[in-house]
């Protein structure tokens, strides 16, 4: 697909990538209900990152590709993780494992011919925990989580036998990172279980783990068998060894379990033959694998290659080739979006894919629906590709005589005219807050755990509020305490409730920034696109502020992460006078707080550096990494505003402006020395 549309139909799927990878993310991660299977997951997010390769301008601050996991909502109690619980890129075949290689090389500037050596194990299906020891003795276990914040689940693992209560001669600080699994014998035996007494049928080994560890009565756990098996480590207050495979023997050594099918490849030849090894043994093994993972052996070369927003460049996940079935489509739904989106939900004949039954698919928008050539009743293949939504990949009776489908071209929910805006392929409702779908979906994203967090208040309290008339906007949430004595006497609503509910609203009338600024639902802004901007901006007022200026497309555009698409998506906000109203009525009854960066405060926080030129200790990611840790912006060209030039040989253009405009310029050893100072 990617090679066959251009950029603003592009722009446009990557929107609706993101928002349908997110939905799935959140449905796996979280609530450990997906709709999809893991070879639909993965078509999806390889779709995404076949067309952000192909148009690179257009990738968004809130990419799947950046993006890990979901927030928890479940009444476990939350826990920060004290390093980050990133996930892995994923690649689908050799070439791209090729590439991935390549990849570390350019960055470290090493020579082409030059292989870094890496570890190479099976990827487990299980729910991702972590474990953490301090001085031997088993203190917390958490969750993955959104990445940043898990869940405690730390007497539900002191249940599992695999994992040691306590461990000797280790660092006084150990946090070892794994996943709780369930065997494919355990699984088929606690479903048999299930059965029996009237309980909770799973529908795989993954679903059944992550249900089991997540209890809030551990005994339920403890009646489960569930498994551990080790593939990193988090904190640690001393160096584990000197390379990822040494590490994992260490901790091995503790009594943990690791991989017996790990080990270190010298070449990529080798760590295509081990996954071919693997993938042939795929289905003797005793647990449920998706894919083998990649890993850089020297420690001191992942430390210099870090992270991108989502994943270490260190690491990979090669997938396992997306499973497929037939069925076929009784019908299609049209759902409507909080943008007012018309998005079609194809109901399937369910149908077991790997191990997941299937019954409904997404089928994207209405040119979709026109490519593949559908109508009620068709025959259909899909595909699974990660455990997520499904997609159909080929109608197999489009040459039968059956009936169009006709994709309609008014709003069910208002009856608003539908219409396609010139260069998009989405339809959507016209009839704005007026919609009831849009209402709810806008006040629902709102309050939801990405934006205010605002405990209390769901999808049922909003759509109740909503019909007593109550909600018409986001500030009309602050106001509900307007509303306290009538609240009181509704069902279901006792006064301690509803005084905990006014709480949560009060307690966020000064909420953070991004988590504001995406909550307002903007097209095309995310959580890391608000970060990103909010991080050049400040606060929602200089957008808007700058918004007003007739180069401020430009200027959006200009920032690290926005892009042209983003940048008119914000212009075109601000634009409306019905959203500046809105806004207005909101910050009234909010404050919300100016950006605080996380980076390193040094005498570089907040400046703005240009490298030029050839690099010949780094690659430039590896530089631009460097300002980033230092507070600092790196930009790509040089303006006014730049305060520090680092050139290499062969800087042209970009040092003589500097030189014109009288900016500090200096040599990639004098940055290293910075580098090392701060």
């Amino acid at each position: 697909m990617a090679d066959s549309i251009g950029e603003a139909e592009a722009a446009n799927r990557l929107m609706r990538l993101a928002r349908l990878i997110a939905h799935h993310d959140k449905l796996y991660h979280d609530q450990d209900a997906p709709e999809i299977s893991d070879a639909d997951y993965d078509a999806l997010v390889r779709e995404n990152r076949e067309l952000e390769e192909r148009f690179p301008q257009l990738v968004r601050p809130d990419s799947p590709s950046k993006r890990l996991g979901a927030a928890p909502t479940t009444a476990l109690a939350k826990v920060a993780h004290a390093r980050p619980m990133l996930s892995l890129e994923n690649a689908f075949s050799e070439d791209e494992v090729n590439d991935f290689a390549a990849r570390i090389r350019r960055f470290l500037n090493l020579p082409a011919e030059a292989f870094v050596a890496m570890t190479a194990e099976p990827k487990i299906d299980g729910l991702s925990c972590s474990v953490r020891y301090e001085r031997g003795d088993l203190v917390l276990a958490a969750t993955r989580g959104d990445g940043a914040v898990g869940e405690d689940v730390t007497p539900n693992v002191r249940t599992i036998a695999d994992i040691p209560q306590h461990i000797a001669n280790a660092p006084d600080v150990l946090e070892v990172r794994g996943e709780v699994y369930m065997s494919k014998a355990d699984f088929e035996a606690l479903n048999a279980r299930q059965e029996a007494s009237g309980g909770k049928i799973f529908a795989n080994p993954r679903n059944a783990a992550a249900g089991s560890l997540r209890q809030k009565d551990a005994s339920i756990t403890a009646a489960r068998p569930l498994r551990f098996l080790a593939h990193g480590w988090g904190e640690v207050s001393e160096p584990l060894a000197d390379t990822q495979f040494e590490a994992m023997k260490r901790i091995e050594s503790f009594g943990i379990p690791v991989s017996d099918l790990l080990v270190r490849c010298d070449d990529t030849a080798a760590m295509l033959a081990h996954y071919r090894a693997i993938e042939k043994a795929r289905a003797d093994l005793p647990f449920d694998i998706d894919g083998v993972v990649y890993k850089v052996d020297r420690l001191d070369l992942q430390e210099r290659l870090g992270f991108v927003a989502r994943a270490p460049r260190w690491g990979l996940a090669h997938k396992f080739p997306a499973e497929k079935a037939e069925t076929t489509l009784e019908a299609i739904d049209i759902q409507v979006g909080r943008t007012g989106k018309l998005t079609p939900v194809g109901r399937l004949t369910p149908v077991g894919v790997g191990g997941v039954i299937v019954a409904n698919v997404t089928l994207h928008n209405r040119d979709e629906i026109q490519r593949l050539g559908l109508r009620i009743g068709d025959r259909v293949r899909i595909q699974r590709a990660g455990d997520v939504i499904p997609q159909v990949v080929e109608n197999l009776t489009r040459d039968e005589v059956r009936e169009p489908y006709v994709f309609p071209d008014h709003c069910p929910e208002c009856q608003s005219e539908a219409v396609a805006e010139e260069g998009e392929v989405d339809v959507r409702c016209t009839g704005g807050l007026i919609c009831p779908a849009q209402r709810f979906e806008r006040l629902r994203h709102f309050v939801s755990r990405g934006a205010l967090d605002i405990e209390g208040l769901g999808e049922k309290s909003i759509a109740e509020f909503i019909e007593l008339g109550w909600l018409h906007s986001p500030a009309d949430i602050f106001r509900l305490r307007n509303h306290r004595g009538a609240l009181i006497g509704l069902e279901g609503w006792k006064e301690k409730s509803v005084d905990n509910l006014l709480g949560s609203i009060e307690a966020k009338r000064e909420p953070d920034g991004p988590r504001f600024l995406f909550g307002l639902g903007i097209r095309q802004i995310g959580i890391v696109t608000a970060r990103d901007l909010l991080k050049c901006f400040g606060t929602v007022e200089e957008l808007r502020r700058v918004a007003a200026h007739p180069d401020a497309q430009a200027e959006f555009a200009a920032v690290e992460g926005v892009g042209p698409v983003v940048a008119e998506a914000l212009v075109d906000f601000f634009h409306e006078e019905h959203n500046r109203e809105a806004l207005d009525d909101l910050l009234s009854e909010v404050s919300p707080k100016p950006f605080v960066s996380d980076a390193r405060q040094t005498e570089w926080t907040g400046k703005t550096i240009v490298f030029t030129g050839s690099l010949e200790t780094m690659s430039r990611d590896e530089a631009k990494a460097q300002a980033e840790r230092l507070g600092a912006r790196a930009a790509g060209s040089v303006s006014a505003k730049t305060d520090l030039v680092v050139a290499g040989p062969g800087a042209g253009s970009k040092l003589k402006k500097a030189e014109e405009l009288g900016i500090r310029v200096i040599n990639e050893a004098e940055w290293a020395q910075i580098v090392a100072d701060a």
